[in-house]
C-alpha cells in the first residue's frame, strides 16, 4: 500500500473520546463519519461537540462560520456499513480487547484495501487488534489523549506488521489535524502509560498510607513539579474505570507490582465512583 492523502476519516465511538477526536478533525477540516450504536448516543455525542464549539466561540477562539463549517463536515450514524468509503478509520469503543477485536473484524471485511485502520488503546496490544483483520499491515494504533481537542500528543503506534505507508499516512493525519504526533513501538502502554500509570498508582498508595490528603498530595505535585494537573484529579479526570482497565493491562504484561491497581481504585470501580463522569471520584464533581 501507498501512503495517501485523507478525504474522509470514521470515528467509532462518540464518547468522551471519539466525539473530541471527531471535534478535532472537523475543525481542522477532514470530514468526519461518527458512528454509534444508537441514534440516541449519535445525537448525543454530535451535541456534545456542539457545545465544545460553542463554548470556543463565546471565548473567541473559533469564528460563527468557522462553527458552521466544521459542524458542516461532520456525519452521525448508527450503520457501520457507512463508513466504508472512509481512508481512515479510528476506534475509540469500550477499552476491551474482544470488543476491539470484534469491531476490527468487521471493519476490515468492510473498508476498502487501502483504508487505514486505527485503534485509540490506551494501554492494549495493537498488535492483538490487528490480528483479527484480514489485512494486519494496515492497522495502527493513534493514542490521542483525554481532552482530545486540548491535550497536543498522539502517539502514533506501529506494530510489528504495519506496513510504512499505513504509519506515515497515520502519522501526517496527526500534523494535519494539529496535533503533536511521535513514533513509538506497540509495547504495553507505548510511551506515556508506561511511565504515567505507576506513578498515577503510588499517588493513590502514598493517599492510602495516609501521609497526605487528596488535596495536598496534588498540590504537592502541581507545585513541586509543575505538574498541570494533580495525579489523583487526573485519575478522576480520565475515569477510574479506564485507568484501572489500563493498570491490570499493564499489570498483566509486566507483573510488576506498581502497575497492579491499589485496592482502593478497585473499589472505587466497584462502587461506581468513577470520577467527574460519574460526579463522585477521589473529589466530589456538580452535574
Amino acid at each position: 500500500m501507498k501512503a495517501a492523502e485523507i478525504g474522509t476519516v470514521g470515528v467509532v465511538g462518540l464518547g468522551a473520546m471519539g466525539s473530541g477526536i471527531a471535534q478535532v478533525c472537523v475543525r481542522a477540516g477532514v470530514p468526519v463519519i461518527g458512528r454509534e450504536l444508537t441514534g440516541e448516543l449519535a445525537e448525543r455525542g454530535r451535541a456534545a461537540i456542539e457545545r465544545r464549539l460553542d463554548r470556543d466561540v463565546e471565548k473567541e477562539r473559533l469564528s460563527p462560520d468557522e462553527r458552521a463549517r466544521a459542524l458542516g463536515l461532520l456525519t452521525v450514524t448508527t450503520a457501520l456499513g457507512d463508513l466504508a468509503g472512509c481512508d481512515l478509520v479510528i476506534e475509540a469503543v469500550l477499552e476491551e480487547i474482544g470488543v476491539k477485536r470484534a469491531l476490527f473484524g468487521e471493519l476490515g471485511a468492510l473498508v476498502e484495501p487501502d483504508a487505514v485502520l486505527a485503534t485509540n488503546t490506551s494501554a492494549l496490544s495493537v498488535t492483538q487488534i490487528a490480528a483479527a483483520t484480514p489485512g494486519p499491515e494496515r492497522v495502527v494504533g493513534l493514542h490521542f489523549f483525554n481532552p482530545a481537542p486540548v491535550l497536543p500528543l498522539v502517539e502514533v503506534v506501529r506494530t510489528p506488521l504495519t506496513a510504512d505507508a499505513a504509519f506515515e499516512t497515520a502519522f501526517a493525519l496527526a500534523v494535519r489535524i494539529g496535533k503533536t504526533p511521535i513514533a513509538c513501538e506497540d509495547t504495553p502502554g507505548f510511551v506515556v502509560n508506561r511511565i504515567l500509570i505507576p506513578i498515577l498508582n503510588d499517588a493513590v498508595r502514598v493517599l492510602d498510607e495516609g501521609t497526605a490528603s487528596a488535596e495536598d498530595i496534588d498540590a504537592a505535585m502541581r507545585l513541586g513539579t509543575g505538574w498541570p494537573i494533580g495525579p489523583l484529579a487526573l485519575i478522576d479526570l480520565v475515569g477510574v474505570d479506564v485507568h484501572v482497565h489500563a493498570a491490570e493491562a499493564l499489570w498483566e504484561a509486566y507483573r510488576e507490582p506498581r502497575f497492579a491497581p491499589p485496592p482502593t481504585l478497585v473499589r472505587m470501580l466497584r462502587a461506581g465512583q468513577l470520577g467527574r463522569k460519574s460526579g463522585q471520584g477521589f473529589y466530589p464533581y456538580s452535574a
